[in-house]
């Protein structure tokens, strides 16, 4: 069977006014990952596919994070936003070369899925020309509606357009549509622009293919899947949608959530078996956690790989870069940094570890501080096998700790430590007899001190 080429072209030159933003409105993330991220992860990829982003003048950070995400990607400017048409023959070129499949999908539609794409590519191998993408709306008013003559969709109607009859129809259109590339230009090419905006229309290719004796299908989908973001309330929207989602997937995967409405994920995060999660745990991207790890909770982790049976938190911020292995322990109010720990090292309580390597099975004491910046530049600390560093102890970087050595609580580490060696910084304790006493009649003169 000869598996058919396709074209997607995400459209992505919106300029999203209503988010009141600086930031390009599909730049907006979801799941910490930008919205033009979502689709282009969905859209088909492999042998045979291709893909085009539509931006508008001025967003190479639109352009630059299409390519990110797919190194494929060729990007089109639309000059003028004069219609959905119109932005799509910006990207003219590409269809010229002829895919089987031409895809139009919209940037700021984040909860689209590949297997959506693929169910709309399906009816234009049977020979359709044209499948677009519906939803039932629980309230149609403002949607384009679908007309359907039994199987076959005749016309999308506007609803400023709609009879009183139509105005009923629930069936509503997404946006997003699958045309038979090899008839692709021949339909867009006869749009016009004959209506009040003096725009081109997308939705008008229905009616061009009904006329051709074509055949145009509906492909219904949910009304979450096809949500477009205008505003900081639908991102918002949108974001709980995708949550559920990932915590779903999640647990389906065998992951425990104590309260799953009170974790965030990730798209990209990856789970092993027999995870637990606690309450209020937020997981940001490029987290990895092994089998048998438990979050406590109000923990935040960020670009961090976590080792099969870890314990983190509650209260831990585990920051980029930071890397545990198998059975490590990060307790309460602990932050690290490009930091790697290894198997079974323990930093139960109130420390900083950053910019540095510690060796497997060595205990860090509550307090101690990783001094790894100067002011100017960062330094790494290096702490071997089974270390056992004292409460309150700083370890100024550049510095070396070696296997089986110990620090002394309460020590400022300026110079490296040898293997086994015990190293003690701190002023000799003294003591003077009664002169607390001494201290108190000073002050008050023999008088009961003030409240």
């Amino acid at each position: 069977m000869t598996v058919r080429s396709s074209l997607t072209i995400v459209l992505a030159a919106g300029e999203g006014t209503r988010m009141r933003s600086s930031l390009p409105k599909v730049l907006h993330p979801v799941a910490h990952q930008s919205l033009l991220a979502h689709v282009l992860a969905a859209a088909p990829k492999g042998t045979g596919t291709s893909l085009a982003v539509v931006i508008g003048p001025d967003h190479q950070a639109v352009a630059d994070e299409a390519r990110r995400i797919r190194p494929d990607a060729l990007t089109f400017v639309q000059r003028e936003r004069l219609g959905t048409a119109h932005a799509v023959l910006a990207a003219c070129e590409a269809i010229a070369r002829g895919a089987d499949d031409l895809l139009i999908a919209f940037g700021d539609t984040p909860l689209i899925s590949a297997e959506t794409f693929a169910r709309l590519r399906a009816p234009l191998a049977k020979g359709a020309a044209i499948a677009a993408l519906g939803f039932r709306a629980a309230d149609p008013t403002g949607y384009g509606r679908f007309i359907v003559e039994g199987d076959r969709l005749v016309a999308i109607r506007e609803q400023a357009d709609a009879s009183e009859a139509e105005r009923k129809i629930d069936l509503c259109n997404a946006g997003v549509m699958a045309i038979d590339g090899r008839r692709a230009l021949e339909i867009l090419g006869q749009i016009g622009n004959a209506n009040s905006k003096g725009e081109y229309y997308l939705t008008d290719a229905v009616e061009i293919v009904r006329k051709q004796g074509w055949e145009s299908v509906v492909i219904e989908t949910s009304e979450d899947e096809v949500r477009g973001i205008n505003t900081k309330a639908q991102l918002a929207e949108a974001e709980a949608v995708m949550q559920a989602r990932l915590r779903k997937a999640a647990m389906e995967a065998g992951v425990t959530l104590i309260a799953p409405e009170t974790v965030y994920l990730s798209a990209d995060t990856v789970f092993g078996k027999d995870v637990t999660i606690e309450p209020f745990v937020v997981i940001g991207p490029g987290v990895s956690i092994a089998d048998g790890a438990v979050i406590h909770s109000f923990s935040h982790i960020v670009e961090t790989t976590l080792g099969k049976k870890v314990s983190i938190g509650p209260y831990a911020r585990l920051r980029p870069g930071t890397s545990l292995g198998d059975g490590a322990r990060i307790g309460n109010f602990v932050e690290t940094k490009a930091a790697t720990l290894e198997a079974g090292v323990k930093v139960n309580h109130l420390s900083y570890i950053g910019d540095a390597t510690v060796g497997a099975n060595s205990n860090i004491g509550a307090g101690t501080i990783t001094c790894n910046y100067d002011g100017f530049k960062k330094h790494k600390t290096v702490i071997g096998q089974g270390a056992f560093v004292g409460t309150n102890s700083s370890l100024v970087a550049p510095v070396t700790i070696g296997n089986g050595a110990y620090i002394g609580s309460g020590s400022v580490i300026t110079k490296d430590v040898p293997d086994d060696a015990m190293a003690l910084e701190r002023n000799q304790q003294t003591i003077r007899e009664g002169g607390a006493a001494r201290y108190r009649e000073m002050k008050t003169g023999g008088k009961k001190p003030e409240k």
